[in-house]
């Protein structure tokens, strides 16, 4: 069964204002339920089935939202920040007052994609090591790579206080600046970075460029977002499963 909701809660999550800006429409009459003016905004409806309109247009309702961000460097993964800007800072219109979180941590100077979302479940599940939903970077650093680098990553890397999981390395170009996949299932603090300077290589440029089976897409520029496709969720659960 469908769970109701009030009437004024619904119309925030669909981006018509705060509690107090829907509460005002209303009380002043512009909102109907399966055609039926409603003045309280207590009034318990189910978002999913019964049909809501205000001044006269019927609402789209989303339980939870699942947006793709390209998060350009400078900017925080967090939900507030009191010095730098954040990736929920980025978003605006419907996404601003969802309470949307990012799913995991991108480093400050870092760019790429960050999922942001309200559904705690999958969060959970991305996150959880023991589910090896693989994150991908693309890095260059400084030092030429080599086969030792990959049988190192394979293995996982001695830190000083925890050894990674094992990891997948793939070169792209060995040079003075070299490039290359990182394909990790964890994602602590500095990480990658913490892993290449254990091999005496110092990272330059981080991008993550997936989390799973979820691309970050390249028509988006840092600082874009979209929501994810019907396609691309499916394809993200089926993975947790």
């Amino acid at each position: 069964m469908e769970k109701k909701e009030r009437l004024d809660k619904v119309l925030s999550m669909c981006g018509f204002g705060t509690r107090k800006d829907v509460k005002k429409i209303i009380k002043e009459g512009e909102v109907s339920v399966n055609g039926e003016v409603i003045k309280d905004a207590g009034f318990h409806v189910s978002p999913q089935t019964d049909r809501i309109c205000v001044l006269g247009d019927p609402i789209i309702f989303k339980r939870n939202l699942y947006v793709m961000l390209y998060k350009p460097a400078g900017v925080v993964s967090s939900t507030c920040d009191k010095k730098d800007e954040t990736v929920v800072d980025l978003l605006e219109g419907e996404y601003s007052h969802r309470n949307l979180f990012p799913v995991g941590r991108l480093d400050k100077d870092a760019e790429g994609l960050i999922l942001l979302t309200d559904d705690g479940i999958l969060a959970h599940k991305l996150l959880s090591p023991k589910n090896k939903v693989f994150k991908e970077y693309y890095v260059e650093v400084e030092g030429y790579l080599s086969g030792d680098d990959v049988q190192a990553f394979s293995k996982g890397i001695q830190l000083e206080d925890f050894k990674t999981l094992p990891a997948e390395l793939i070169i792209v170009q060995s040079d003075e600046i070299s490039r290359a996949v990182v394909k990790i299932c964890e994602g602590k603090f500095h990480q990658i970075k913490r892993m290449f300077e254990a091999l005496g290589k110092r990272v330059v440029y981080l991008k993550r460029t997936a989390i799973g089976s979820l691309r970050l897409d390249d028509s988006l520029s840092p600082g874009e977002w979209r929501e994810l496709t019907q396609e691309e969720l499916e394809t993200l659960k089926n993975e947790l499963t």
